[in-house]
């Protein structure tokens, strides 16, 4: 279970992380942010960002072996990224209609499993 609550929080905090980094383009693009100072918009994200790193530090440290859980510390990097590409993948298709998703993304995708697939042989 330990495993399943690591990769949960790690999706959470993948989706509070993408808003932080890119959620404030759509915000541009949308106008509700266009006359903002860069400051502010750099407030606005790491106020986002803080939740993202309430649920990314809970993740690793429940997760890590030498806490108990399931996963070495490479381990934890690779799921991470992979959940952090997939989060991004959906955003960026969802918010942002003019980007689309083409046949080598999906190809590098492909490789990022076989990335994590190598991680967890033994």
């Amino acid at each position: 279970m330990t495993g399943i609550y690591t990769i949960l929080l790690l999706i959470c905090s993948n989706i509070f992380m993408t808003l932080a980094w890119y959620g404030h383009l759509k915000l541009q693009q949308t106008g509700v942010s266009s006359n903002w100072p860069l400051f502010a918009v750099v407030i606005f994200s790491w106020c986002v960002a803080f939740l993202e790193y309430c649920c990314q530090v809970p993740a690793n440290r429940i997760g890590f072996a030498d806490n108990g859980g399931p996963f070495s510390l490479v381990q934890l990097k690779v799921i991470q990224e992979v959940v952090s590409l997939t989060v991004f993948g959906v955003f960026s298709t969802i918010f942002f209609q003019n980007e689309s998703l083409h046949w080598n993304h999906i190809a590098a995708f492909g490789c990022l499993l076989c990335a994590v697939y190598l991680m967890f042989m033994k």
